[in-house]
């Protein structure tokens, strides 16, 4: 709908037959993720190519990069894939991270508990996100139950962090190096999902912003990043913690669409595209922006009564338990 409002036909591709961006868009090509001559025909009537979504198989848009520009570059895909490399790459960029071991079976399930202690989280390497692909270890018995919970298939084990707040970082880099950050948001997760995203963060968060962003930077730099990048953090006492990265626009820069002078999705069209960036500054004093998640969405009604509320949903059409179906943004001047 951005690269609409700035006079550009998109080509949509997804594997399921019901999208939902191909409602608002030019073209459709339905076909699977490794489908190579599909990929190719479609690269082929593409001026730019992007991707909204960071568990894209890697392998199969190798085969098209020659073909149509494509950003973000597919490295960034490949560490955002995989949580041991993306947490090893903000290291060796300077930041700090939760502590972690790998773990491929229960025996070095093992071993990695007794390295980063309990409570810890046991995640999935690949793929999963909302939370999904985790078990929370509270105690180092039974292992097996966890272990099986999540799959079993190789996992990373990570420390608890004690943080005071969580927050992103969300920058648009140009084709020529150029950056902008939006306005930190505070996220309020629960049970893993996000919820809300308010800005202006609280102090606790905005101490912590300059490094944060640095951090982000030196990463989106490293990788020769154009588009949209957010990375996720832990405010704690020592600092910024860095949790996980995101390749795409991501949830907690919806609040931009109306918040924003630019917004995330404007701004990632006139990053790919090589237009110069537009304004991200705050389009209000303060911001809030609430996930409708489940049946929440069956509240549209109720929630248009309210005329400050700017309700977007996204025509999922079924509404799952812990599914984002929507998100409503409040303006406050």
């Amino acid at each position: 709908m951005a690269a609409a409002q700035l006079g550009y036909r998109c080509h949509i591709y997804a594997p399921d037959e019901k999208s939902v961006a191909a409602d608002v868009a030019a073209e459709f090509t339905c076909a699977e993720d490794d489908d190579i001559k599909a990929l190719k025909k479609f690269a082929g009537a593409c001026d730019v190519i992007t991707f909204e979504f960071e568990n894209v198989p890697v392998n199969p848009l190798s085969a098209i990069a020659d073909v149509a520009p494509l950003h973000p570059p597919i490295t960034a895909l490949d560490v955002a894939q995989n949580r041991i490399a993306e947490k090893t790459f903000a290291r060796t960029h300077g930041g700090t991270t939760a502590p972690f071991a790998e773990a491929t079976d229960l025996s070095s399930l093992e071993t990695a508990i007794d390295q980063v202690g309990t409570p810890a989280i046991l995640k999935t390497i690949r793929m999963g996100y909302d939370g999904k692909g985790q078990a929370r270890i509270k105690q180092a018995g039974d292992l097996a139950t966890y272990w099986n919970a999540v799959g079993p298939q190789p996992c990373v084990a990570e420390g608890f962090v004690t943080f005071t707040h969580e927050f992103s970082v969300i920058l648009v880099r140009g084709q020529d190096g150029f950056i902008r950050y939006w306005d930190t948001p505070h996220n309020i997760h629960e049970d893993g999902i996000l919820v809300q995203s308010l800005v202006p963060a609280p102090a606790a968060i905005a101490a912590q912003e300059e490094t944060a962003r640095a951090l982000a930077a030196k990463m989106a730099a490293a990788m020769d990043y154009v588009g949209v990048l957010t990375c996720e953090f832990f405010a704690t006492a020592d600092g910024p913690v860095f949790n996980e990265m995101a390749p795409r626009v991501h949830n907690s820069g919806h609040w931009t669409i109306e918040g924003a002078i630019t917004s995330q999705f404007e701004n990632h069209i006139r990053a790919i595209c090589g237009l110069p960036l537009g304004d991200t500054g705050l389009a209000a004093e303060k911001v809030e922006m609430t996930n409708l998640i489940g049946g929440d969405a069956d509240q549209w009604q109720a929630l248009l009564s309210d005329p400050a509320n700017h309700l977007h949903l996204y025509g999922k059409g079924e509404s799952r338990p812990g599914r984002k179906m929507g998100h409503v943004t409040k303006l406050f001047f």
